[in-house]
């Protein structure tokens, strides 16, 4: 987008009134976006909603509300990423979204899965436990990123899935899920997407992406707390994956309550299992108001800005970020180099900033509420921690 149309668009959002929708940020320098999102008032207004219906409607606001509460927040997941609403379905966590699609794939012709060194460990030990899988786990080369050439030459016709993340919680680099879709998919094998550290903060297209299954939930940049995930998977693959775990909601005529028959239902439901924890899906549907609102390509827009602000201030400073080398493949998680990490965040805490730490680094990672000043005010901090008065 050339340099005076970008102006405009972002011009469009006044960030600074934004800030008022967010308690945490009149107390705090909040810059933790990529552990927990801060809680909006719209979200507790949702959350207060549920709980009047509750209070009022008792188990018939099951019926009479919160089932079209499910529905609408699975077409608002569908939209965010271009799916459709049968191609969407809702999970408690990553980890059991994980273990229903790990049980619906066939390992006797195909039982290799590939990832990297890089993800979060949850997606390798869905399948680390199982016997009949081969896991290949990928190194980076530079610390920061994986080498498209690396899975390239890792994934074989014995391949039944590369799984990956779209950005990497370690470094924040943002992967091209395109070229890896196109190497799973010329073996013959499924391209699976961790996108719980993207969704909410960078663009998720899983068309553009050409990805087979798209996980992604509420609990960080989404802004919509713990407990939920989303679970897409494509239209023509359903009625393929049969898992081997199952639930009431999964079930195709969900309250005929028949303990002698099943059937999946023919959309990505059928890999729902359990009642979904109703405070969250209310939480996620105020903060995806905000999201949809300002729009996810605007919100990446907005934290580019302040995380490249980041790393050259800390830079600047002294301090080495470990990122992608290429500016357009890095996310808002900024990990800054640090001796004593945990001792530095401590030391933020106290002064009112908010971050996380990771052996060897101070986490950071700005979201589209946080201020240029606020970046400032964690450099200049964070530089006492190497410079003590």
């Amino acid at each position: 987008m050339p340099g005076a149309r970008a102006a405009i668009y972002l011009a469009r959002v006044n960030w600074e009134a934004w800030r008022g929708e967010f308690p945490i940020l009149a107390r705090t320098n909040y810059l933790n976006s990529c552990s927990l999102g801060a809680l909006s008032r719209r979200a507790e207004a949702r959350i207060a909603q549920f709980h009047n219906e509750w209070h009022t409607l008792g188990a018939s606001a099951w019926y009479e509300i919160w089932l079209g509460r499910l529905a609408e927040l699975r077409g608002r997941v569908a939209r965010m990423l271009n799916a459709t609403e049968q191609e969407i379905g809702l999970a408690a966590s990553v980890s059991a979204a994980l273990t229903v699609i790990a049980s619906a794939l066939d390992y006797r012709r195909r039982p290799r899965v590939v990832l990297g060194a890089l993800d979060f460990p949850t997606l390798a030990y869905q399948w680390l436990v199982r016997r009949d899988v081969e896991v290949v786990i990928l190194e980076s080369d530079d610390g920061a990123t994986i080498d498209p050439q690396r899975f390239a030459e890792a994934v074989d016709d014995r391949t039944a899935l590369v799984a990956t993340s779209h950005v990497y919680y370690t470094t924040g680099a943002i992967q091209d899920l395109r070229a890896l879709a196109d190497i799973a998919h010329a073996k013959g094998a499924l391209f699976l997407v961790d996108a719980y550290q993207s969704a909410g903060q960078v663009p998720c297209d899983v068309r553009a992406a050409d990805a087979d299954i798209f996980i992604a939930g509420p609990l960080k940049w989404l802004m919509g707390g713990p407990g939920l995930s989303y679970v897409y998977v494509r239209e023509s693959l359903i009625r393929e994956l049969e898992p081997q775990c199952a639930g009431w909601f999964g079930a195709r005529d969900q309250f005929a309550f028949d303990t002698r028959h099943f059937e999946f239902r023919e959309d990505a439901r059928r890999f729902e299992l359990g009642t979904p924890a109703l405070p969250t899906v209310h939480a996620a549907l105020g903060a995806q108001e905000i999201v949809d609102e300002i729009g996810v390509d605007r919100i990446r827009d907005r934290n580019a800005r302040l995380a490249e602000m980041l790393i050259e201030r800390v830079r600047a400073e002294g301090f080495a970020v470990r990122c992608a080398a290429d500016a357009a493949q890095r996310s808002a998680i900024v990990m800054v180099a640090h001796d004593e990490p945990e001792a530095a965040v401590r030391h933020l805490a106290e002064r009112g900033i908010i971050v996380d730490h990771r052996p060897g680094f101070v986490r950071i990672s700005p979201h589209f509420y946080n201020t240029e000043e606020e970046i400032e005010h964690v450099t200049h901090e964070l530089a006492a921690t190497r410079h003590p008065a």
